[in-house]
């Protein structure tokens, strides 16, 4: 059964992918952004923040609507939709955690050895 995207979720990944690049505290500086991607309707959503500003981390209060399972009654985003990943997004293509981190240690070996 897929797990729905909540942010304990979230947090789960990100302690999986410690260290792996897999993180936006590590691929930040390689242009990465963090993102959703909902395989139903093939569309990348960049992570906001309610505001609708562009987050610097996961979030899942600037989903749009189509991509929200379950809101708090205070309107926060308690899910996404059971088909909503968690990613990245990089010149307009998006990158799943583990792609970011293969990436990552490619482009920095490739950069190490141009050195």
């Amino acid at each position: 059964m897929k797990r729905v995207m909540t942010e304990k979720q979230l947090q789960r990944e990100n302690t999986v992918h410690l260290g792996t690049g897999g993180r936006s505290e590590e691929n930040a500086g390689l242009r990465f952004r963090p993102a959703f991607f909902d395989f139903s309707t093939h569309t990348i959503f960049p992570s906001r923040f309610a505001d609708g500003r562009l987050a610097p981390f996961h979030l899942l209060d600037g989903l749009p609507e189509e991509a929200v399972a379950d809101r708090a009654p205070n309107g926060r985003v308690v899910s996404a939709k059971a088909t909503v990943i968690s990613g990245f997004v990089r010149d307009g293509f998006f990158y799943t955690r583990s792609a970011a981190a293969r990436a990552v240690r490619e482009w920095s070996r490739e950069a190490t050895e141009e050195e």
